[in-house]
């Protein structure tokens, strides 16, 4: 197996079990599965009766997927790379879809980002990630709290559900694993305001060591920047790993308005 994929497979049977039971598809729910690998978790999710859709990017595992799973006309391998397809026409009506995956780490960045952008499509997210990345979709302001943190704790409810030891998977990491659960917010802004947020996000955060403030100068003038960091309370000083998701939200639409107000 191509290393260049990242993919650490859950070989331990009785973690599998768990991490099944975790997830607990129900028959009539529709469950989008990134990365199947040989399947052994894939039928464990698939025996409650749900829709399984798979996507595999290794060729060879999605071609083994497709013959193991051959004769169950509710699950469906789809050989891709999840970052490349879309969303929308994978979690297909009707929905919601749920959403699942052991994600490899050098990508699980990408596409957590990419489920903030489209969670509207899903009901939730369960996801085996690094126990580092777990410590950062729940940290609270403070050295740990970064962008991930601020738009996973915006656009979701991330729930850390237990810690998986490096000895339950092939080839075998050299860290510990998490699986972690990420519940929709009730409340969300249009899709293309939480795009520019996440924009927002990418700015504050740029350079972590550096001041909030000079951090939004770069793309906001500093007479917007200074209202709208007054206007929060935020002295000059302030940085953004320090705010809270609801200080960045209202300096965000500080910033924003008095764009729009400008333009």
């Amino acid at each position: 197996m191509p290393a260049r994929w990242g993919q650490n497979f859950l070989a331990d049977a009785a973690w599998r079990q768990r991490v099944a039971a975790a997830v607990a598809p129900q028959s009539g729910e529709a469950l989008l599965e990134i990365g199947g690998g040989n399947g052994d978790l894939s039928a464990l999710l698939a025996a409650g009766g749900c829709r399984l859709a798979i996507v595999e990017i290794d060729p060879l595992l999605a071609a083994r997927l497709g013959e193991r799973f051959a004769s169950q006309n509710a699950v469906q391998v789809r050989h891709g790379d999840i970052l490349a397809l879309d969303w929308s026409q994978l979690a297909a009506p009707p929905g919601p879809w749920r959403l699942f995956g052991n994600l490899p780490y050098y990508i699980t960045g990408p596409i957590l980002f990419r489920y903030f952008r489209q969670v509207e499509l899903f009901r939730d997210a369960t996801v085996m990630v690094q126990k580092e990345i777990a410590d950062r979709l729940t940290a609270i302001p403070g050295p740990e709290f970064g962008r991930l943190s601020a738009a996973a704790q915006f656009f979701c409810r991330p729930h850390r559900m237990f810690d998986l030891p490096p000895g339950a998977f092939r080839p075998q990491p050299k860290v510990w694993s998490s699986l972690v659960k990420l519940e929709p917010a009730e409340m969300l802004p249009a899709p293309a305001e939480r795009q520019a947020f996440l924009s927002f996000l990418r700015v504050a955060f740029a350079q972590k060591r550096k001041r909030l403030g000079n951090n939004l100068k770069t793309i906001y003038s500093a007479s917007t920047v200074a209202a709208a960091l007054a206007d929060a309370n935020l002295g000059a000083d302030a940085r953004a790993e320090q705010c809270t998701v609801e200080t960045l939200w209202r300096l965000f639409q500080q910033v924003q308005s008095a764009r729009s107000t400008l333009e």
